[in-house]
């Protein structure tokens, strides 16, 4: 067995886009891949015990790519929209997903069966986001056991303590509860940072969520997206910040102080739109991937230090993730865009 680095791109109505050169060449699935070539995919997971599978949340419920078959296969769930999803870091069967209208579901058995997680404070702020809310992001605590984070658009951010049993707002101080994505550090044994992006901005909990507050960046615009940490660095935090959504430009910023300071980080070739994910693995620090909501997609080999903008523009993105799996040596690389169609 060898390993190759896979890196996709879920699109909002093109499905998801597979590259095995880090993004130099992108393929597109055919349409007997088992997913809607027109499919808008909101998320993915991976998890290092099942390195040959793929979690994608999709506008038509939750799908599974295996590399054993190069297909992708439809979950059974009661989630026909789902924005957020995750697994427990030491069990790859036990699943979390957020849908919209914003539910959250729990699968203990690689979703073969699905239980609704009732939460408490989380309302429908339909007439508010003039449709439903919907989960954006759902975090496995680093640093406090059996802890998890979810953020909702329009909702707030919510905390379990139990594995997600039980849930608690944590909405003190935050500007807006229109929540993109959350990030945790460790500064020291007994200081806990935790950020949150709005579209009203950045804000810090140094309380463990119990209240926030409102971090002012040194930007024309206050709108944030995507956050994440350097995987071997926790003072490294990186960060989206643009003028809106989709907006029609952006910075992507860098902190190198557990997040008290930023700096805007030079791409070379400006960004068409806010900055939307970064993709980043424990497996590789030195790889890091960004991507605009109108289809840039950028990509660091060495910490952030250089970056290259990839050839293929999309036309609207809103999920980046990359991994690395096991192959075998003799079989070509996504062998369904080989494989000639059957006839009909």
């Amino acid at each position: 067995m060898a390993e190759r680095i896979e890196l996709y791109a879920g699109t909002a109505g093109h499905s998801v886009w597979f590259s095995n050169d880090l993004g130099e060449h992108f393929i597109h699935p055919n349409s007997h891949s088992g997913l809607y070539l027109e499919a808008r995919t909101w998320c993915f997971s991976s998890h290092s015990k099942s390195p040959n599978e793929l979690l994608a949340g999709t506008d038509m419920g939750i799908f599974v790519w295996k590399e054993s078959t190069t297909r992708w296969s439809l979950i059974d769930s009661p989630m026909t929209d789902v924005w957020a999803i995750t697994q427990d870091p030491d069990d790859p069967d036990i699943i979390y997903a957020g849908a919209r209208p914003a539910k959250m579901f729990r699968s203990m058995n690689a979703g073969k069966t699905w239980e609704h997680l009732y939460i408490e404070g989380l309302a429908d702020f339909s007439d508010i986001n003039m449709g439903p809310t919907r989960f954006t992001q759902i975090l496995f605590d680093p640093i406090d056991q059996g802890a998890i984070w979810a953020t909702v658009e329009i909702g707030g951010i919510f905390q379990s303590t139990d594995h997600g049993n039980t849930w608690q707002a944590k909405i003190n101080g935050l500007e807006s509860i229109d929540v993109h994505g959350i990030w945790i550090t460790q500064k020291s044994s007994d200081e806990k940072i935790i950020y949150a992006t709005t579209n009203r901005g950045l804000h810090r909990s140094l309380n463990n969520g119990e209240s926030w507050d409102f971090v002012l960046l040194n930007s024309p615009w206050q709108y944030t997206r995507g956050i994440t940490g350097q995987v071997n660095d926790p003072s490294i935090i990186w960060l989206c910040n643009g003028n809106g959504p989709p907006g029609d430009t952006g910075k992507l910023l860098k902190s190198i102080d557990y997040g008290y300071t930023w700096q805007e980080v030079t791409l070379l070739t400006a960004l068409n739109s806010t900055p939307w994910c970064i993709a980043t693995h424990r497996s590789n620090p030195d790889l890091i991937l960004i991507c605009s909501n109108l289809g840039q997609v950028f990509k660091s080999q060495d910490q952030g230090l250089h970056w290259k903008k990839l050839p293929h523009e999309f036309g609207e993105l809103r999920a980046l993730h990359w991994r690395t799996t096991n192959y075998e040596d003799n079989r070509p690389a996504h062998s369904i865009t080989i494989r000639p169609l059957p006839k009909i």
